[in-house]
């Protein structure tokens, strides 16, 4: 259909063909998919050049995937955007010899394998409590702040900013709002832990913010920029006046 589009779109007085783009996937973490989407894209805008298409650019989308289990340990000794199965420039050296003479842009949109790792949500222990047969470790931070796991069950490495290396316990971990999909973490290993205790969503820096809401009219968290032993605030808490407006 794609080709019989091309055709259609060159008799077309009033409509003008400037790019091809494509979307493969999400959280794809093998090199075959971008060495097959680049031969199959080339064969696409060479075929929408010989019809007399001038194209801008060919993009061939993201997907790139991060690691999210065990991020603590992946992300120990790798620089922000490094925690990831593959990198930009391994995609990049599949896709180049396909596409390369089309004389137009090449796009490629890494987007989550670059801020994934770069943020982490930190929240507090508000209290412990033990219903049905399980223990809830009920957090300050919610579906609001980071609803991946309520929207789609997606998992992020959840562990106490500062280790006891006390016993571990099974838990699910919850925040406030009154939501029975309010949860950051179901049946999950943690430390035992207590009121106050600070607690480390990692690999939350892709889909948090853009995500986030003032459903239950909460503010919006504080967003900080760490930088080794400095930091700077990038972006204030959400006064609560703002939730109104």
């Amino acid at each position: 259909r794609t080709r019989e589009l091309l055709r259609e779109i060159r008799e077309m007085k009033n409509v003008k063909l400037v790019g091809l783009h494509s979307h493969i996937g999400s959280l794809i973490t093998e090199i075959a998919p971008y060495s097959e989407v680049g031969k199959v894209m080339a064969a696409l805008a060479k075929e929408a050049l010989a019809l007399g298409h001038e194209l801008d650019y060919v993009d061939v989308g993201g997907g790139l995937g991060v690691i999210y289990q065990n991020a603590l340990a992946v992300q120990a000794d790798t620089e922000p955007g490094e925690g990831m199965a593959l990198s930009p420039r391994a995609v990049g050296a599949q896709l180049l010899p396909p596409l390369a003479g089309l004389n137009c842009d090449l796009i490629f949109e890494p987007g989550r394998a670059l801020v994934a790792t770069s943020g982490v949500l930190i929240t507090r222990v508000l209290y412990v409590k033990h219903s049905g047969g399980k223990r809830f470790v009920v957090v300050d931070a919610s579906m609001t702040d980071l609803i991946r796991p309520s929207l789609y069950n997606a998992y992020h490495q959840i562990v106490p900013v500062h280790f006891k290396n006390a016993e571990t316990e099974k838990c699910e971990i919850v925040g406030p709002v009154c939501e029975s999909g309010d949860f950051l973490a179901k049946d999950r290993e943690l430390e035992r832990v207590q009121r106050g205790d600070l607690l480390a969503v990692m690999t939350a820096g892709a889909y948090g913010f853009s995500l986030s809401s003032n459903y239950n009219a909460r503010p919006r968290p504080a967003e900080v920029l760490v930088d080794g032993n400095a930091y700077r605030i990038s972006r204030p808490r959400q006064a609560v006046e703002r939730v109104w407006e």
